[in-house]
């Protein structure tokens, strides 16, 4: 995928998205997004944790200028021509593109963001897919589409507002301000903030920490967190027990 501006790799119980092209601080193109949700598909079932970062000193300036600036750029039409096509054909190629960050979200595995420089819009909205982020100090994100006249499409308005809540999260939006790294982690955007020359090395102990515990048990148990805003706590409950009920037969099977 390094034609696209992506490494792409699997390496046992962890795979890694790198996206590769730092010379325009990793702007993404529609290809990327497809080639994303194509490996998305793809995992091996052992896969556990996936790792999302940048090349270079940006995690990604959001969309390619030359898509925004209404340019043709390697064979993709700019978004603007989306306006003059048919509703259902719109969503239908805005939804492939949501693809590329939706499946960074499945409970199978545990997806981090590892983020330095900017992230913004469409890169913002990649770290907002991940379910944690690690970044460094001189980290900033930027919801930069409605000062564009458009609106976040790629999945980021809901774990925005479930991190942040809705008023934060519409004021972040509607101004497209930065974001700083203290400020992110004060909100709950950043899980960890750590100097850059430390960023491998606690990204690598997360990774393992990750891993310790049962696959099965991981996954169930995002599943439930994952769900759990749009339950109530009677279904909740009924949601935990089921999971534990599944949990339980799997490790008697184990001993079996």
């Amino acid at each position: 995928m390094t034609d696209l501006g992506l490494r792409l790799t699997v390496d046992g119980p962890v795979a890694r998205v790198v996206l590769d092209r730092p010379e325009v601080r990793n702007a993404q193109t529609p290809a990327m997004w497809r080639a994303l949700a194509e490996f998305g598909t793809t995992l091996p079932s052992e896969v556990r944790v996936v790792v999302v970062s940048g090349e270079g000193p940006s995690f990604s300036a959001g969309l390619d200028r030359r898509l925004m600036m209404g340019e043709n750029a390697d064979g993709e039409e700019p978004l603007l021509a989306l306006g003059a096509k048919p509703a259902a054909e719109v969503h239908e190629t805005i939804a492939s593109f949501q693809a590329g960050f939706s499946w960074l979200r499945r409970p199978e595995f545990v997806s981090i963001a590892v983020v330095q420089g900017h992230a913004v819009g469409a890169g913002f909205q990649l770290a907002l897919a991940c379910d944690l982020r690690v970044v460094t100090p001189d980290a900033r994100f930027s919801m930069r589409e409605p000062a564009l006249g458009l609106v976040p499409d790629l999945g980021g308005t809901k774990p925005l507002v479930e991190l942040v809540g809705y008023s934060r999260a519409l004021e972040i939006c509607a101004t497209s301000r930065w974001v700083e790294a203290g400020e992110a982690r004060e909100l709950g955007l950043a899980n960890i903030v750590v100097p850059a020359e430390e960023l491998a090395g606690t990204v690598k102990d997360l990774s393992e920490a990750l891993l310790t515990p049962l696959a099965g048990a991981v996954r169930e148990t995002k599943g439930l967190l994952l769900d759990a805003a749009d339950r109530t706590y009677d279904e909740q409950l009924k949601a935990e027990r089921e999971a534990q009920q599944r949990r339980l037969k799997d490790l008697l099977a184990t001993l079996g």
